[in-house]
């Protein structure tokens, strides 16, 4: 089974849901400002796609935070500001299936048929 993190007004994540839906392909959403953000599961996608893949630095979160803040350069240093910010994380993130995917590209999303 597929779990798609992001949060529900994000319309990429509006997307993705209904790409998900559309394909008859199973998922289960968590949205982390509702369900939270477990650190474990943090470290393991930093760990397998570095912070530079995570981060959205093209956020209003990321505009919003300091210059100190945003000097990042380690998984380690993005695990704290990602998990007191999850607005930060690069949305949506499917996992399951020996799948990991940030953001939502169709060409992707069609690979986890």
């Amino acid at each position: 089974m597929l779990t798609l993190y992001g949060i529900k007004n994000c319309d990429t994540v509006k997307k993705a849901r209904r790409w998900l839906e559309d394909n008859d392909i199973d998922y289960q959403f968590h949205d982390f400002r509702q369900d939270g953000l477990d650190k474990k599961l943090l470290s393991d996608w930093l760990e397998q796609l570095g912070w530079e893949t995570i981060v959205n630095k093209r956020s209003t979160s990321w505009r919003n935070l300091s210059d100190k803040e945003k000097n990042i350069s380690t998984n380690s240093q993005a695990a704290k500001l990602l998990l007191a910010n999850p607005t930060l994380i690069k949305r949506p993130v499917v996992e399951g299936n020996k799948t990991l995917l940030v953001g939502f590209k169709e060409a992707e999303f069609k690979l986890i048929k």
